[in-house]
């Protein structure tokens, strides 16, 4: 009997300080707006309380009403964000653009080897050290001198680093370890 009468005496503070809370919510959210900043010593209620000036901006309606070119179906493009690119250069006599440089094209430099070198492999009993590679989908091993995959050639094998060229020398490439 005891115990029921201090439930029910701890329901009743219970309900009474979640009451006041709602009132404090209820009242907060109901205050109208606080003064301006910069509008001092005057309160919300207060008669001589005016609202700031504020200018209104410059909006042009002739310039938004104003006609617009009318494109048609090639120039409407929903996700062209650029003004179109400006077409190339006349081509002169001879099949080249004026103001080219007339000659021989300069050598042309080898695709960069697109290898990762995993890591390196060494035999105990053996001086031989082998490289690990990986194109992504498959995985190589060669010493130095050795040619991999037909057309690279390990010419190299360091700590941290390995070179690399294509198998007739041209191309030489250091790639770090990457360890993946």
């Amino acid at each position: 009997m005891e115990s029921e009468r201090r439930n029910k005496i701890l329901l009743g503070a219970l309900l009474v300080v979640l009451a006041a809370v709602i009132y404090r919510v209820w009242a907060a959210s109901s205050e109208p707006a606080l003064q301006a900043p910069g509008v001092t010593g005057q309160t919300p209620s207060s008669p001589s309380r005016t609202a700031p000036v504020v200018p209104a901006p410059d909006v042009r309606l002739a310039s938004l009403q104003a006609g617009r070119p009318k494109l048609g179906p090639e120039q409407r493009n929903l996700f062209r964000f650029k003004p179109k690119a400006p077409p190339p250069p006349p081509v002169g006599a001879g099949g080249q653009f004026p103001g080219a440089a007339s000659g021989p094209p300069g050598p042309l430099t080898p695709a960069p080897i697109a290898l990762k070198f995993i890591g390196t492999l060494d035999s105990p009993g053996q001086k031989v050290r082998l490289a690990v590679l990986s194109d992504g989908r498959d995985v190589f091993q060669g010493g130095e001198g050795q040619v991999i995959e037909g057309r690279y050639k390990i010419v190299r094998i360091g700590v941290e680093s390995l070179e690399i060229s294509y198998s007739d020398g041209r191309g030489r490439q250091t790639i770090p370890l990457s360890g993946r």
